[in-house]
């Protein structure tokens, strides 16, 4: 029927074994919000990865549509801030893990969560920068705002072939810097050299325990891992250097000592994207639409189909899949 849309849907049973569905649902079925948007096209972040694996509690109510990330058109608005026609960007907000997501034809959302589609970008464009590449710039401008510039050495990179790791590789090194991408697929290493890395590091280099302090190797970081590698990174960061970090792909721990903190003036700068204020994720998607090279965006994508979802969040959860994911529906 017209009036429906496809829909992919997370349930779970009493015994709490998770089912993921495609369902065909109507608007009246949608969640509260004061602007209604036609998804245009989505992602599959690694977060979206383990919401339909269900490898880890990201789905905080049932059932739910899952998906944290799209761009689309706004069809009704009762916000003050949008109109009929406008393009607009989701990211967050706990879209796709307590209120319906972003893989269906409609999402009702709070227009307090949106930003405008920068007029240079596609709705393809902008979801092949997605929350991942967001979450880079995100992190790259807490770099620059630490004073952590070109001049001052070198910067890895950890995940490096991941979807945070591969934008922040491609800004970085647009931006001037010498970036050391970390990555445990080596044989990425041509890949990660075309978006603009100097140097590849395996990274078992930095999968053991950490010493307090090892020799200084970078000016700072952008980190996606956590675990032993953030705290490697930590030990081999230079005086007065900064590591953003924004995950934990490798775990939620983080196994070091104040040493880096107290010895070398180091700064951990946590970076979040999810609940990150409106005029912080505008600048982002300024910065994005102006410096990200967008024949590297194309090179860092792939586009699937909507059926393909599932598929998809497998792979990704199971590192099988390189930069970034585009969901054209």
């Amino acid at each position: 029927m017209s009036d429906t849309f496809r829909a992919i849907l997370v349930s779970r049973d009493d015994d709490k074994k998770q089912s993921v569905d495609f369902v065909d649902m109507r608007e009246e079925e949608l969640m509260e919000g004061d602007v209604t948007v036609a998804v245009e096209a989505t992602t599959v972040n690694y977060k979206d990865g383990l919401a339909i694996t269900g490898m880890a509690p990201v789905v905080r109510r049932w059932p739910m549509v899952p998906g944290i990330d799209l761009a689309g058109t706004v069809i009704a608005s009762e916000h003050a801030d949008w109109k009929s026609g406008d393009k607009v960007i989701l990211n967050g907000w706990g879209v796709g893990e307590t209120h319906y997501g972003a893989y269906a034809g409609r999402a009702r959302l709070k227009g307090d969560w949106l930003v405008g589609l920068p007029a240079s970008m596609s709705a393809r464009d902008a979801m092949a920068v997605g929350t991942a590449g967001y979450t880079a710039m995100l992190c790259v401008m807490a770099l620059e705002r630490h004073g952590i510039e070109p001049g001052r050495g070198p910067v890895v990179v950890t995940g490096a072939a991941g979807g945070v790791g591969s934008v922040a590789i491609s800004l970085l090194s647009r931006l001037g810097y010498h970036v050391i991408a970390s990555t445990g697929r080596t044989s990425e290493a041509g890949y990660l050299k075309e978006l603009g890395a100097a140097e590849v590091i395996d990274r078992a280099e930095l999968a053991n325990p950490a010493k307090p302090l090892a020799k200084e190797r970078w000016a700072g970081g952008v980190d996606a891992v956590g675990s032993h590698t953030l705290a490697n990174v930590l030990s081999m960061t230079s005086y007065g250097g900064a590591v953003a970090a924004c995950g934990l792909a490798g775990g939620m721990d983080l196994p070091t000592s104040v040493a880096p903190f107290i010895l070398r003036g180091i700064s951990l700068l946590g970076i979040d994207s999810v609940m990150a204020p409106r005029a912080l994720r505008e600048e982002a998607w300024h910065r994005l639409a102006s410096e990200l090279d967008h024949a590297k965006l194309a090179a860092l994508s792939t586009t699937i189909a909507f059926d393909d979802i599932p598929t998809a969040a497998r792979d990704i959860v199971e590192g099988r899949i390189r930069g970034r994911v585009v969901v054209e529906m």
